[in-house]
């Protein structure tokens, strides 16, 4: 972290961008609270933070937002009221800090707040005990959602007296006959199976043969749906359940970040202050897990090309960075090192900048100009840091595949290029093009703003989920009838 001066004033006014910053990052999602508190990845901005301000700074942020939610709570019922009682079992294939463990989790605490008895199973865990499951798990105990294992009695009479189970991606199907074995066929008729995985390597028998007998499935995007419908059909020979598509909503706490100013300029300081970048420099980001289906690779080939075009027309345009937040250097894998190899070759090292993985990204989405979302091949299934970097009015520069065509306007609320190869220099010409067009890239960024207002914000998902489940547990509810009488 940069230096300030060493007056009492410039250290006391940065040690309270360091409390606002702590407070503000503790309103962000479950997520980022439960990554702050394991320190699963620290970034530049949280190593010279004490544990004593972090504790303190948490105290402060809970007791005002304990006081802000009977205000929420009683401007509008939650659409899924009806789930008041309900048993729900949630069945993940994993516990960890990726997308769709997270998904769950939300919804588990969205049923728990309208008083919801949910349960949690994880299938895979490790035989050693994990600091990011363990921390998890007490997050979900702390919200009184009941977590035990996904063997044994307990989760088969879980799964009977269930009114309604959840499973969560393709690969949670291995569970339904390794644990419930004979009563598998008394449990399928109320399982909602929420996919999230578009890759050809779910595709097995052995994980969604059961998926026929379901009561219903439910996927992020309208194009995924349709890919499932047809690989189910023509690669396995069966049919789809009665399938829902949820588009995915921001949280009120993010949303709260991203409406206030204030915190946006406190947190776009901070983190350009930890990158060495000057607040007048553009800053393009591809915020992702660094790997080859994330497209870092083509990004950063774009990002060179774009720099090439500015020199050789002599464009006038303030200092352009490229920002890949996602790198993990301690798994030192072969792709992130072909990526600084490259940033290395074409010399442009003072342009980019790799941050670890990480899952407070408020704070990058406050500091960035605009967003880039290169994922490849068939895309996202939905791609969720979308609809949050448009909720911080940025313009997205993404490809045209996947969830992200049904959330990006192409020319309103940011620009599409080609998947693989063909996009590279669509996409450095998009760089460039809201380089050296202010208004432009303003204007799109309040578009996607308005966009994320109209259809994604965490009260549109609450009643998307509430359509769902009805159903589902109405389907489930007859056929219960038919089999008494």
């Amino acid at each position: 972290m940069a230096k300030h001066a060493a007056a009492a004033v410039g250290w006391g006014h940065h040690q309270l961008q360091k409390r606002w910053l702590l407070a503000l990052l503790l309103m962000l999602s479950v997520s980022t609270v439960i990554a702050f508190f394991i320190r699963a990845a620290f970034d530049s901005c949280d190593r010279n933070v004490s544990a004593a301000n972090v504790i303190g700074s948490t105290r402060n942020a809970i007791q005002v937002e304990e006081k802000r939610v009977p205000q929420i709570a009683a401007s509008k019922p939650s659409p899924l009221s009806f789930m008041k009682s309900k048993i729900v079992l949630l069945v993940s294939h994993e516990l960890s800090l990726s997308g769709g463990p997270l998904l769950l989790m939300e919804l588990a605490f969205l049923l728990r707040g309208v008083g919801a008895e949910v349960y949690w199973i994880t299938i895979m865990k490790p035989s050693e005990t994990d600091e990011v499951i363990y921390s998890l798990e007490h997050k979900m105990l702390d919200r009184g959602v009941q977590v035990f294992s996904a063997k044994g009695k307990e989760a088969v009479n879980t799964a009977l007296k269930a009114d309604l189970v959840v499973l969560n991606t393709a690969v949670a199907g291995k569970w339904l006959d390794a644990v419930l074995k004979e009563d598998v066929h008394r449990v399928l008729p109320k399982v909602l199976w929420w996919i999230h995985e578009m890759r050809g390597h779910y595709f097995k028998l052995d994980y969604v043969k059961h998926l026929p007998f379901v009561g219903g499935a439910m996927i992020d995007s309208h194009v995924t749906a349709e890919y499932w419908k047809n690989r189910t059909r023509e690669h396995l020979k069966i049919k789809m359940p009665e399938t829902y598509v949820l588009h995915l909503g921001n949280s009120k706490e993010l949303m709260q970040v991203a409406e206030d100013s204030v915190a946006k300029r406190v947190l776009r300081e901070h983190v350009r202050e930890s990158l060495g970048v000057r607040n007048e420099d553009l800053l393009f980001a591809l915020i992702n897990s660094v790997s080859r289906g994330k497209g870092q690779d083509l990004f950063l080939r774009s990002f060179y090309e774009a720099l090439q075009l500015i020199k050789e027309k002599k464009m006038l345009v303030p200092p352009l960075h490229a920002v890949i937040v996602g790198s993990d250097m301690s798994a030192q894998t072969k792709f992130e090192t072909e990526l600084r190899d490259y940033v290395m070759q074409k010399k442009i090292q003072g342009h980019v900048h790799f941050v670890n993985k990480t899952l407070t990204v408020a704070p990058y989405l406050a500091a960035i100009d605009v967003l880039v979302q290169n994922s490849q091949a068939r895309g996202e299934c939905f791609g969720r840091i979308t609809i949050e970097a448009m909720a911080f009015q940025l313009p997205v520069l993404g490809t045209a595949a996947g969830g992200t065509t049904e959330i990006v306007v192409n020319g309103t609320t940011g620009l599409l290029h080609p998947v693989g190869k063909e996009g590279v220099t669509p996409l450095a010409k998009n760089i460039v093009k809201l380089a050296t067009h202010v208004e432009r890239r303003l204007t799109i960024g309040k578009r996607g703003y308005e966009r994320v207002k109209e259809r994604f914000l965490e009260e549109h998902m609450a009643e998307r989920i509430a359509g769902v489940l009805k159903e589902v547990l109405r389907k489930s509810k007859n056929k219960s009838g038919r089999h008494l009488n």
